[in-house]
């Protein structure tokens, strides 16, 4: 899967999302959208690195303390 196609994904899911709105006004998109990626993001880069956080932070370009925390916040340990 490449760039384009993660784009295009949040692209449709946005479109959608406005369109559900039906003239409503949107709040905290970024902070949805943020929420909406992050967990799912972070759950899938920690299993292929086989739960270790040292590989998992060096892929995402965050530190490993970051990391870790962002786990908790989600409660994905």
């Amino acid at each position: 899967m490449s760039k384009k196609h993660i784009d295009e994904c949040v692209r449709t899911t946005l479109e959608q999302y406005f369109k559900d709105l039906k003239g409503t006004e949107p709040h905290d998109i970024h902070a949805m959208v943020l929420a909406a990626v992050e967990k799912p993001m972070l759950d899938v880069v920690m299993q292929h690195a086989d739960g270790n956080q040292s590989k998992a932070a060096e892929w995402l370009g965050i530190n490993r303390n970051t990391l870790r925390r962002k786990l908790l916040e989600h409660k994905l340990i």
